[in-house]
């Protein structure tokens, strides 16, 4: 479980445009230029096995995929992220910054897909040894305002607005029922005042472990 090891956990979450990936760049680019050992990942992928499966999952050429084979891939893609990358990366205590994490699992397959939040989330904590980060960070955007922001690339991006609303939806009420493992954040924010935000957080949670 989260804390159970001398390394820390950062996922980044939200939906489709929120700035995940900026802001997971912006963070590490601090954390490194502060001195710490920094692990940058994203879900699904980080190993061979695992963005072989983010492919399948992800792939406009697979376009209906079952929704539980769908969440099977998920889960045995983060399996083996953890395993692989994550796991030994917090054993020798260094910061893994994650672009996605099981909340989105949980927000994509169980809320968007109706498959249920707790069913996917406990198929994600078996498939990981109970792994959840210290900190998930969960940008907040309309996913109106959030596609606008690029053409659909990829199946869950070209999901129907009514899904984008459900996991919207899903995000905001797991983050509100772990306050203290969330950050949310508004992802209209200027990029500069959300990225010293999420650094300050994570700078102090690092100086308490110190």
């Amino acid at each position: 479980m989260s804390g159970s090891s001398p390394g820390y956990f950062v996922a980044f979450e939200g939906g489709e445009g929120a700035g995940k990936s900026t802001q997971e760049r912006l963070l590490a680019e601090t954390l490194v230029a502060a001195g710490h050992d920094v692990v940058r990942t994203r879900e699904p992928g980080g190993t061979p096995a695992a963005e072989a499966m983010r492919h399948v999952v992800l792939s406009p050429e697979f376009a209906g995929l079952d929704d539980r084979a769908e969440a099977l891939l998920y889960a045995a893609a983060r399996g083996e992220h953890v395993a692989r990358v994550v796991r030994p990366a917090l054993s020798r205590g260094a910061v893994v910054v994650c672009d996605r994490y099981l909340d989105s699992s949980v927000a994509y397959q169980g809320y968007g897909r109706g498959l249920g939040p707790d069913r996917i989330r406990d198929l994600s904590l078996w498939a990981t040894g109970g792994l959840l980060p210290d900190l998930s960070v969960l940008l907040d955007v309309d996913p109106r305002q959030g596609l606008a922001r690029f053409a659909p690339r990829d199946r869950r991006e070209a999901e129907p607005g009514e899904v984008h609303d459900r996991v919207r939806a899903g995000f905001r009420e797991v983050a509100a029922a772990n306050p203290d493992r969330y950050l949310v954040l508004d992802a209209a924010l200027p990029v500069g005042e959300i990225a010293d935000r999420i650094a300050d957080r994570v700078l102090a949670d690092l100086r308490d472990r110190a």
